[in-house]
């Protein structure tokens, strides 16, 4: 039976830890244009974000890429600086569904 638990987010920014930029999608960049979001594409476009084993690093100059680009500190909590437009793997993203997340529990399945 398939859990239907909706766990509320506690901001902790764990799930940002993974660099968005290798799973932003073409629907994703084409949003960004329309809605003129220069300063989200030309963080993607120079990072240039590549796998090298466990990790990202830029293609550019081999510098280790950790977190997201665009999540921020609020003084108590983590943000999205980029909420309403956010990715899609983010807005997909259901809290507690990946060992990932400090709430994740082996006894929900979503």
């Amino acid at each position: 039976m398939e859990s239907t638990v909706q766990i509320a987010c506690q901001q902790c920014g764990t799930c940002c830890l993974a660099n968005v930029n290798c799973y932003v999608t073409d629907e994703d960049l084409e949003r960004w244009k329309r809605e003129g979001r220069d300063d989200i594409l030309h963080i993607i476009e120079h990072e240039h974000a590549m796998w090298v084993g466990d990790h990202l690093v830029s293609s550019l100059d081999g510098h280790y890429l950790h977190g997201c680009s665009f999540l921020t500190w609020e003084g108590t909590h983590y943000a999205c600086s980029i909420y309403a437009t956010r990715p899609s793997v983010c807005r997909d993203y259901q809290p507690g569904s990946s060992e990932i997340c400090t709430q994740f529990n082996q006894n929900h399945h979503f």
